[in-house]
């Protein structure tokens, strides 16, 4: 399969949205663990811990946006997996079932546990509207959970990017170069 063929690639949307999303969920990783660096109470802990809130709100926008243009772009022919067509593409389906849920389900969480302590909910300058009345009980078992699922989400994010290596260097599938900002090919 060619590369250069727009059937057998995502569309530039799809493939823009994949990448953006992709720093975004580094930049809501990388600023909820950052936040030990600094002494709790500090501003810069308080910075970091408002940034996870706002980067993770940014997923769950950004989610919308691209299920939106994954329903209207053309979907690329499938690429050949070396007779593992039917299991390789349930897989992939089954593991962008789970991304697609991480995405709503983890800020869905965030947003109830700072609604359940009572706290503001900061996005970029606004303040969203919480929603659920304050439970201190509850917005300890959210938080809770929201921390568990987000160990998980370091899983389900390096099978990904095995997955996509694999695809790369094992099944020579040209993945990568479907999922490429570049429009060159990539060797293998």
């Amino acid at each position: 399969m060619n590369a250069h063929n727009p059937s057998f690639r995502y569309s530039t949307a799809l493939v823009a949205l994949h990448w953006f999303m992709a720093v975004l969920f580094v930049a809501v990783y990388a600023s909820i663990e950052l936040r030990v660096l600094f002494a709790k109470g500090t501003e810069m802990r308080d910075l970091m811990k408002a940034l996870h809130f706002m980067f993770g709100l940014g997923v769950l926008a950004m989610v919308v946006a691209r299920l939106g243009a994954r329903w209207a772009s053309p979907k690329p022919q499938p690429a050949p997996t070396l007779g593992l067509e039917t299991w390789v593409h349930r897989m992939a389906s089954l593991g962008h079932l789970a991304l697609y849920a991480l995405m709503v389900v983890m800020p869905v969480m965030g947003w109830l546990a700072l609604s359940a302590a009572g706290k503001p909910i900061p996005f970029f300058g606004l303040e969203l509207p919480p929603l659920m009345a304050p439970n201190k009980a509850w917005a300890h078992d959210i938080k809770e959970l929201h921390e568990t699922v987000g160990v998980a989400g370091y899983w389900l994010i390096g099978l990904h990017v095995a997955a996509a290596l694999g695809h790369h260097y094992v099944l020579k599938d040209s993945l990568l170069a479907r999922m490429s900002l570049l429009r060159r090919p990539m060797a293998a």
